[in-house]
């Protein structure tokens, strides 16, 4: 058994979608200071606590909010709050840039490492978790020149276990729903061990549950020398997030970070690569679509949306796949009704349908079930009008009616769109109805129509209602 050395530890949370809380409760601020203490090192002080304003508070609660890219006030506002309860890593995330390594660059100092995986979970077959292990280690040797070698006896380089509570390194875990894993960072004993919470479910590929293959590639990041990044798209976010394990490429900022401990693999050519995790504060975003959802606004680019709450500091960036998993990576369209109270994602000739977070039964469904006619190959935006429940759909510069009473499609259409939304000459990529006012995306720039004359009022930058928070 390795000796126990100084390192870091990874704690992943039990995931949650959480609405703000407008006036925290005396639990809640309990639990904010305890969140201080854990991950943004507040020590214990006697005297007055976070209730009464305490300055080492205030500057701890600056501090995390800088991180996570939030209205920075040194309160327990509601985004804050909201924030300290997503999933998230135990490591602590002080003066964390976009990727970062260790303190003085920790690494293992030779590129062939050897694992060995002492036991294993009965939430998934012998299989099953070899697979996972393989390919989360495999994440990491495609981009640089280390290599992963199984052991089946002895002490390995990266020894990965199952265990609950107590579990033999001073770290026990929490039970059910709370830590997921945690490892430990290059070093000699313990170093580059990664050991998971056996009282969570663990999956192959089911979201019922946590997805190995996704857990244990964030913790290999650790046990190889990365610590956290601020890029809400990276793997090393301090945030769980689900992926599917069949299409996952590991993003830039990770390549970047990995490779400035080890360098890149020159035996393999590059493969290919993720997006960029896009940017509000970029004015030349042009986002795939914007939709509502029980009063939030929703904002789609690429694999990402950004979701903005009612009375919200800040629009909360995560990946589609964290919202809905069984939605398409990305979306070409999609709107809110509120006469059903669902949320359509458009993609392709494919539509999906969500009541809250759930997939509607018998969907996804062919976009010819609005009645499209067939030879559309996809839908460009999509927006709702809650005062005659219709629901337009633009294809190129044209637009066709969809009666979301009737379920029909209704006659006259299509129409070019400047016959009714007078001087859009342009293609429609996104759009949305708000406090009766129409808005229709165009590249980076939002068009504000009048309803009800359908005259042009305004042309603003597309991020009028996704801020940029650059703080």
């Amino acid at each position: 058994m390795k000796t126990f050395t100084l390192s870091f530890l990874l704690s992943l949370s039990a995931a949650a979608f959480c609405m703000p809380v407008l006036q925290p409760t005396d639990q809640d601020q309990q639990f904010a200071e305890h969140y201080l203490k854990n991950f943004f090192n507040l020590t214990e002080e006697s005297g007055p606590t976070l209730r009464r304003g305490f300055s080492s508070v205030a500057k701890k609660l600056m501090e995390m909010q800088k991180f996570f890219g939030l209205k920075i006030t040194g309160t327990l506002d509601a985004d804050t709050l909201t924030m300290m309860k997503k999933p998230r890593c135990g490591v602590p995330d002080v003066d964390v840039a976009q990727f970062t390594t260790f303190g003085n660059n920790l690494k293992w100092e030779k590129n062939d490492l050897t694992y060995r995986i002492e036991n294993y979970t009965p939430d998934m077959s012998t299989s099953e978790v070899d697979d996972s292990i393989e390919k989360a280690l495999g994440v990491w040797a495609k981009v640089t020149p280390l290599t992963f070698t199984r052991t089946y006896s002895g002490t390995a380089d990266i020894m990965i276990s199952f265990g609950r509570r107590a579990h033999g390194d001073f770290y026990p875990f929490d039970g059910p729903d709370g830590t997921l894993a945690h490892a430990f960072a290059p070093s000699p004993g313990i170093g580059g061990d990664a050991h998971f919470d056996d009282d969570e479910t663990f999956t192959f590929r089911s979201t019922a549950g946590y997805v190995l293959f996704m857990v244990a590639a964030h913790e290999f990041g650790h046990s190889l020398g990365l610590s956290h990044s601020k890029d809400p798209g990276a793997l090393m976010y301090p945030m769980y997030s689900y992926q599917d394990p069949d299409t996952f490429i590991l993003p830039q900022d990770d390549v970047r970070g990995i490779q400035s401990l080890y360098g890149p693999n020159k035996q393999v050519p590059p493969g290919p690569t993720a997006p960029p995790t896009p940017d509000a504060c970029d004015f030349s975003l042009v986002l795939d679509a914007v939709a509502t959802l029980r009063g939030e606004m929703l904002f789609f680019k690429n694999s990402f949306l950004w979701r903005n709450f009612p009375q919200s500091y800040t629009p909360q960036q995560t990946l589609i796949a964290n919202f809905w998993p069984e939605a398409p990576a990305s979306v070409d369209a999609a709107y809110e009704s509120q006469q059903s109270d669902r949320v359509y994602l458009f993609k392709g000739r494919r539509v999906w349908a969500f009541s809250g977070y759930d997939l509607v039964q018998d969907y996804p469904k062919s976009i010819s079930s609005f009645g499209l006619p067939k030879d559309i190959k996809k839908v460009d935006a999509a927006l709702y009008d809650p005062e005659t429940s219709k629901t337009l759909f633009f294809v190129g510069r044209s637009y066709y009616s969809y009666d979301e009473t009737k379920k029909t499609m209704d006659t006259g259409f299509p129409k070019q769109v400047d016959e009714t939304f007078f001087g859009m000459t342009s293609r429609v990529t996104a759009a949305l109805q708000y406090r009766g006012f129409t808005y229709l995306y165009s590249g980076p720039y939002m068009y504000e129509f009048s309803s009800r004359t359908g005259r042009m009022l305004r042309v603003l930058r597309n991020n009028y209602f996704l801020p940029c928070n650059n703080y």
